[in-house]
């Protein structure tokens, strides 16, 4: 499947840390990565706003259960293409177990 995309980022949101992975690249190129984690108060979500400012990404796509993502939502909602996925629709094969592997995989559905 074709990327779509040449640029966008996933995040894994969880009560204390969200993981961000941007993914980018020109579509049939290796896809290069950038993965950061950042807190969950205001002065951490401003700071992952501006990275994924600085990495232009502009569409972000995150996963959280409960509502967590919320605040996330509010800091970024007026910069970014949003979507919010259901944590139990896009889980990968059994063993995908870390956030950081969470925030690529939810990344490259995205991208693609």
């Amino acid at each position: 499947m074709d990327a779509l995309l040449s640029r966008c980022a996933g995040l894994d949101v969880h009560q204390e840390t969200v993981v961000a992975c941007v993914l980018y690249g020109e579509p049939g190129q290796k896809v290069n990565k950038q993965i950061r984690t950042f807190g969950t108060t205001t002065k951490e979500l401003l700071a992952l706003s501006d990275w994924l400012l600085k990495m232009e990404s502009r569409y972000v796509a995150m996963e959280s259960t409960g509502v967590y993502w919320k605040p996330v939502w509010n800091i970024l909602e007026e910069e970014f293409e949003l979507v919010l996925a259901n944590a139990h629709r896009i889980k990968n094969v059994p063993g995908r177990k870390t956030d950081i592997s969470d925030a690529q995989w939810i990344a490259k559905l995205l991208l693609n």
